[in-house]
């Protein structure tokens, strides 16, 4: 029953994980750069993303442009388009699978089939998890090492938004399910190796009454 109630609180934070890994790759503040201006009115907010770049000015107006080029963009953007969207679909498979090999479901066949999609989809999290922290850890250690730089202007210096924070949170939570879930089977397989089932050994009737009758014949 313990196991059951972790294996579900495992799936509750998968969730979470999957929805904010979405949500960080569609984003576009992965950096921000906020310019004030002379006056209120000239204040504008600069915001890139994986995707677009959007552009808030302080009177309401808001404008977008997508990155249509590939090949024209940084090679730690694009590394982060292909890994974010990666940690995306091993997740959601990861979801599929776990829902089957959960034991509070009544999917997935007996406890052995189930205990391996379990383990299963928990790799599929630990996966997701890492392909979602490489990006986010890159991302942030591009716009540290450009805010610091002194020959970068300071219109031109970012820092970290909140599509970046989302994906660190996201992929930890993706790695602890996982954590989780290939614990809880290890330790079940691990007790089964160490305790084996006993077998009883049962003297056969038939062959005592057979002995039985061998012997009243020498009397």
């Amino acid at each position: 029953m313990a196991s059951a109630s972790l294996q579900f609180f495992a799936f509750i934070l998968a969730l979470f994980g999957v929805f904010g890994d979405i949500t960080a790759t569609l984003l576009p503040n992965w950096k921000v750069n906020a310019d004030v201006g002379s006056n209120i009115i000239t204040a504008i907010t600069q915001m890139q993303g994986l995707w677009m770049d959007c552009t808030w000015y302080s009177t309401g107006m808001f404008s977008c442009t997508l990155k249509y080029s590939v090949l024209s963009l940084p090679i730690y953007i694009q590394a982060a388009r292909t890994t974010m969207v990666l940690s995306c679909i091993l997740s959601a498979f990861g979801i599929c699978i776990t829902t089957v090999g959960m034991k509070c479901t009544k999917l997935g066949g007996d406890t052995d089939s189930k205990s391996h999609a379990c383990f299963a989809g928990g790799v599929c999290f630990i996966l997701a998890g890492i392909f979602g922290l490489v990006p986010t850890s890159w991302y942030t250690r591009e716009i540290i090492s450009n805010f610091l730089d002194q020959t970068v202007p300071e219109s031109s210096k970012h820092e970290p938004g909140g599509a970046v924070y989302t994906g660190f949170i996201s992929a930890g939570f993706l790695l602890t399910a996982g954590v989780i879930f290939c614990t809880s089977c290890f330790k079940k397989q691990q007790g089964a190796w160490i305790y084996p089932p006993k077998q009883h050994h049962f003297p056969s009737t038939e062959q005592e009454s057979n002995t039985g009758y061998n012997l009243k014949d020498y009397v």
